[in-house]
């Protein structure tokens, strides 16, 4: 197992490498820059700033400069954000943005796997129709829709939940983001535990279970649930770097301070390291959960072996 994820953190290297390779080309060819005003600077002070940020220099140097520091988790300054380089911003917005975002992975999870084994055992029923048109909906319907309907209903029409912030951080301002980030993966979820619930309780060995008189909730939980998750697991390593790392619409519409936030005002203000901070960040994310989905597979599966 230790050779297994050394292994894996070896061939995340030169993935990390490509993602930063790529990002900082895609950005730099990007119409425009971060110092492009509407109202142009005059050009001695347009010329300073191309010199303090380094931009004046020949783009494989700045791209060789910027590959050097990060190697050390130097993300380089703001260009926006002067006070603050790119990593303290990342380091400000992480909390926030892992803190709903756990919530929303937890939500999307257990309630998405809950509705998928439900719908599974009332196949072709109004319960399972329900469920699936339901989880249609979550999935065709974008957060940035989602978003204000929610705050409309609850915060402006009913005046139960705030409209958006973090105030004091109680939970109560987070239910509304919490459930516009949750609910398109908790469709996801759902619809990917009835599927393979079905085909777990129409193998043999299901089979065999009930025909010895087994209870229906044991042949459920502990028989079939274990196969019926492994697609979940599969999908669990992008869906949770996407909510831990936060969604940059829902962080917008709520106005949590989130990496997410930052990652869309970066993209606006073409502020180049701040989105090749964030965008490491999520690689980052993406590559760990992955391992980690990788040996919960070895669990849930006899069959797969990490030599």
């Amino acid at each position: 197992m230790i050779a297994f994820i050394l292994r894996r953190l070896a061939s995340a290297v030169p993935t990390l490498f490509i993602v930063v390779t790529i990002s900082f080309f895609l950005m730099r060819f990007a119409p425009g820059g971060p110092f492009n005003l509407e109202r142009p600077l005059p050009p001695a002070t347009m010329e300073n700033l191309m010199r303090t940020y380094h931009l004046d220099q020949p783009l494989w140097r700045q791209y060789m400069t910027y590959l050097g520091n990060a190697v050390t988790g130097d993300f380089g300054p703001s260009y926006i954000y002067h006070d603050n380089n790119v990593a303290q911003l990342i380091g400000k917005g992480l909390p926030y943005s892992m803190e709903l975002g756990f919530y929303a992975l937890l939500l999307a999870v257990i309630g998405g796997v809950i509705a998928g084994t439900v719908a599974a055992l009332k196949q072709n029923s109004l319960i399972d129709f329900a469920v699936m048109s339901v989880s249609t909906i979550g999935v065709t319907v974008p957060n940035f829709v989602v978003g204000p309907v929610l705050t409309l209903i609850f915060a402006i029409m009913l005046s139960w939940l705030p409209a958006g912030g973090w105030g004091d951080g109680s939970f109560r301002f987070l239910i509304l983001p919490i459930i516009a980030l949750a609910l398109p993966q908790l469709a996801v979820f759902a619809r990917l535990t009835r599927g393979s619930m079905i085909e777990a309780l129409n193998t043999d060995h299901i089979r065999t279970a009930k025909a010895y008189g087994l209870p229906v909730r044991s042949v459920v939980i502990t028989h079939a649930m274990r196969g019926a998750l492994l697609p979940v697991v599969s999908y669990l390593a992008p869906c949770a770097a996407a909510l831990l790392t936060g969604s940059a619409v829902v962080e917008t519409i709520f106005t949590i301070p989130g990496v997410g936030r930052y990652f869309v005002l970066g993209a606006i203000n073409r502020d180049y390291t701040l989105v090749m901070g964030t965008v490491i960040l999520v690689a980052i994310f993406v590559i760990v959960f992955n391992l980690v989905v990788d040996i919960l597979y070895g669990l849930l599966d006899p069959r797969v072996r990490h030599d």
